[in-house]
């Protein structure tokens, strides 16, 4: 039998990598864990905390593929980070020039949510967290 815990990490390949460091360290205010240089693979490695148990790898690769977002393809979908306030967050966003879609409310929970995306088009959901997820 297995246990699976909590998701440890979600990893994002990124095709300039200061303008994502800048987006997910400066807009999104993830703290730095770890900053790495790998010359073997011209790559960089950052390790961001989210919250006190989970992690982004904001990996660079010379000319990564260009992901398939719309119409949408199999595989990951999203990444959503549950937030307490989701119009504050909002309003922090649109002030950073990051287009926000408008606000829905989940039908099977009543909690709302949205939608924008990184640097890559990488779509990122905002959940507003209410109590417990």
């Amino acid at each position: 039998m297995i246990k699976i815990n909590r998701i440890h990490h979600v990893a994002i390949i990124c095709r300039d990598y200061a303008k994502s460091k800048h987006f997910y360290t400066e807009i999104l205010e993830l703290p730095i864990i770890c900053e790495t240089y790998r010359e073997a693979r011209k790559s960089y490695k950052l390790d961001l905390a989210i919250g006190d148990h989970s992690q982004i790898e904001l990996f660079s690769f010379p000319d990564p593929p260009t992901r398939p977002s719309k119409p949408e393809a199999a595989g990951l979908r999203h990444l959503a980070f549950a937030v307490e306030n989701l119009d504050s967050t909002i309003v922090h966003l649109q002030e950073h020039g990051v287009d926000v879609e408008p606000v829905r409310t989940d039908e099977l929970t009543g909690k709302r949510f949205t939608f924008f995306q990184d640097p890559d088009d990488l779509p990122l959901e905002l959940y507003e967290q209410v109590g417990t997820i």
